[in-house]
C-alpha cells in the first residue's frame, strides 16, 4: 500500500516542489493550497483547494485524504507567510491573520490527522519554521513570533505522541531562492502608514533582504523535507546547510552578541 503524504502550500516554492518529489517517491500526495490551479499535476497527486485559514476547509483536505486513501502517513505543514512591517503599524486583525496562518492551521490539521496516526501506530508531523523562528530582524515581530510559537508547539506535541509511533518535527530552512521576500516587502509596504516615522528602516530593510546570499533553491528544501519525513532515526531540527544551522545556535547561546549586531544594523539603516 501507498503511503500518503498531506502538504499543505503547494502551490509555489518548497511545498510545490516537495509534492513533485514525494510523487516520484511514489507516495500519494495530497497537495492543498488556495490557487489549486496551480498545484503541480502528474501521476500521484490530488490537488485539493486549500485555505489553511478556513477550519471547513482544514477539516474537508483530511477528509478526502482519508476516504480516498483510509490513511494518512505524513502532514507537512507548510503554508505560510510574512506579514512584515513596523510593529506598531501592522494592525492587530493583520498579526492575528499571521498566526491563524503560521500557527495556528498547523494546530488545527494537526489535530485533525492525530486519530488516525493513533490509530495506524505510525506517523510523522513534518512543521515547516524558519531560522527566523530563532533569529530575527526588524519589521518581522509577528512573523518570527508565529514561527517560535509553532516550535515550541512542535516540540510539546512531540513528548506528547512518540509513545504510537509519532513523531512531530522541525525543518528550519534559511534563506530560499523564492518570491518569499519580495512577498513580505510588499506587505511591508501595504502596512505602513502615511508619514510613519519608520520610512527609512523600510528602506534599510527593503536593501538588506535585497541583497541576502539565497544559496537553497526550494527543490533543495524539499530534498530536507523528504528526509524529515522518512528518516527512520529523525533529527529534533532539519536545516539545509551547517551556515543556518550555526545561525540559530549562535542566535540562542549567544542572544547578546546577536542583539548587538542588529543594533550596530539598524543604526547604520538610519544614517543612511
Amino acid at each position: 500500500m501507498k503511503k500518503v503524504v498531506l502538504i499543505t502550500g503547494a502551490s509555489n516554492g518548497m511545498g510545490f516542489e516537495a509534492a513533485k518529489l514525494f510523487a516520484e517517491k511514489g507516495y500519494s500526495v495530497v497537495a492543498g493550497a488556495r490557487r489549486s490551479e496551480k498545484i503541480p499535476v502528474g501521476k500521484n497527486i490530488s490537488p485539493i483547494k486549500l485555505d489553511v485559514s478556513d477550519t471547513s476547509s482544514n477539516e474537508a483536505f483530511v477528509r478526502f485524504a482519508l476516504e480516498k486513501f483510509g490513511r494518512i502517513d505524513v502532514l507537512i505543514n507548510n503554508a505560510g507567510y510574512g506579514e512584515f512591517g513596523p510593529t506598531e503599524d501592522v494592525s492587530y486583525s493583520d498579526a492575528l491573520y499571521q498566526f491563524k496562518v503560521n500557527y495556528f492551521a498547523a494546530v488545527h490539521l494537526s489535530q485533525l490527522v492525530l486519530p488516525t496516526m493513533r490509530k495506524q501506530l505510525s506517523g510523522r508531523i513534518v512543521n515547516i519554521s524558519s531560522i527566523g523562528g530563532d533569529s530575527y530582524v526588524p519589521l518581522g515581530a509577528h512573523y518570527h513570533a508565529s514561527k517560535a510559537a509553532l516550535q515550541q508547539w512542535s516540540d510539546v506535541l512531540d513528548t506528547e505522541v512518540s509513545q504510537f509511533g509519532i513523531r512531530s518535527l522541525i525543518v528550519q530552512p534559511g534563506g530560499t531562492q523564492s518570491a518569499w521576500s519580495q512577498i513580505a516587502m510588499k506587505n511591508v509596504k501595504n502596512n505602513l502608514k502615511s508619514n510613519s516615522p519608520y520610512a527609512k528602516l523600510v528602506d534599510g530593510v527593503e536593501n538588506l533582504l535585497a541583497n541576502i546570499n539565497l544559496a537553497a533553491s526550494s527543490k533543495d528544501l524539499a530534498e530536507v523535507f523528504y528526509r524529515a519525513a522518512t528518516d527512520a532515526k529523525p533529527k529534533f531540527r532539519y536545516y539545509y546547510s551547517f551556515s543556518d544551522h550555526m545561525m540559530v545556535l549562535i542566535t540562542r547561546n549567544h542572544p547578546k552578541i546577536i542583539r548587538l549586531g542588529i543594533n550596530k544594523l539598524v543604526k547604520r539603516m538610519l544614517k543612511k
